[in-house]
């Protein structure tokens, strides 16, 4: 009987310029951050003068990117902290529990704005339209540079990711504010004013509700979105040397972190517990990218006469030799 513990063919070969990926990344997101907080103290003071919702919504938004980011950049540093003592994961989900709090705020921005949009349909206020224009032009310049820097990080964390979609929808959310002054300085229809607020609103929610969604996935120890179990156990299975596999687990412990453990059953005479485990560690690497993964190998014979499942199942049992996948629970 043993357990041990594989990390696929290459190790911890993931984590290999790591630091270094960690800086550069830290650098775009500090010098998107430069650009939002200066181009955001000039849109409060344009908002004001023009007496523009829209742009005073743009404002708060660039308010939530910033910190966006730099929440992203205190979590990038506490996700870096090595495991030890009670956390043997180290700190990694601060950077999922980081992009949880950009999604929740993303969704109270949108209950905000929606409140605000539909009050400047009903009661609309003057509005300057080519100062609302031009501000908004060159806020769609500004966060497409800042949304180019943060294409460049590493966009598979969600941490990153969380701050990359603030910033991206606050550019759409410019072009709309830009078309709603094009509409009032033409038409003098000021309720556009109101209409495009509605816009910012609808994007912030699209974001916030996937960011929310994919982040608690994780929370939730959801098997990765890209990985189907019952696929990776019914092709554990079909190795020739695996009697069963069950309680079959797989989960992310934070973006990019795939996990597997599984308890094995492996026939009589094919070879040692440790042969078979490493060739299940490299299926699972090699076929689903998974570099994590603990494995219980046990020969079915250690336990004549008995039941090959554990006492407390989880999840379905998969068996050699066929594809049937049972559903003791």
């Amino acid at each position: 009987m043993g357990a041990d513990h594989g990390h696929g063919r290459h190790g911890h070969g993931h984590g290999h310029g790591h630091a270094v990926s960690a800086d550069a990344d830290r650098r775009y997101l500090l010098a998107a951050l430069g650009l939002i907080v200066g181009y955001m103290a000039v849109e409060v003071v344009v908002g004001l003068l023009a007496n523009s919702m829209a742009l005073i919504a743009d404002a708060a938004h660039m308010l939530t990117d910033a910190s966006a980011i730099v929440l992203a950049l205190v979590a990038m540093r506490i996700a870096a902290r090595p495991a030890g003592g009670a956390y043997t994961f180290g700190y990694k989900r601060a950077e999922i529990l980081s992009a949880q709090l950009n999604g929740a705020t993303l969704l109270v921005l949108t209950a905000y704005f929606t409140y605000e949009g539909i009050a400047r349909i009903v009661d609309p206020p003057a509005v300057k339209g080519p100062l609302v224009v031009v501000t908004a032009l060159s806020g769609v310049a500004v966060n497409a540079a800042a949304a180019w820097l943060l294409s460049r990080a590493n966009r598979r964390s969600l941490n990153i990711e969380g701050a990359f979609q603030h910033v991206l929808n606050d550019m759409y959310a410019f072009i709309a504010t830009a078309a709603s002054g094009v509409v009032v300085w033409a038409t003098g229809f000021t309720q556009a004013d109101g209409v495009a607020t509605l816009v910012v609103a609808a994007l912030m929610a699209l974001a916030g509700w996937g960011l929310l969604r994919d982040s608690s996935r994780v929370l939730l120890q959801a098997a990765p979105s890209d990985l189907d179990p019952d696929e990776i156990g019914r092709v554990l299975a079909a190795v020739p040397e695996v009697e069963e596999v069950h309680d079959l687990h797989v989960w992310t412990v934070t973006s990019g972190y795939p996990t597997l453990s599984a308890h094995v059953i492996v026939k009589e005479g094919c070879g040692t517990c440790h042969e078979v485990r490493q060739r299940l560690a490299g299926l699972l690497h090699d076929r689903f990218g998974i570099e994590h993964t603990t494995l219980q190998v046990d020969h079915g014979g250690d336990r004549p006469g008995e039941d090959l499942h554990c006492p407390d199942p989880h999840g379905p049992r998969h068996r050699g030799g066929h594809s049937r996948v049972g559903t003791d629970q």
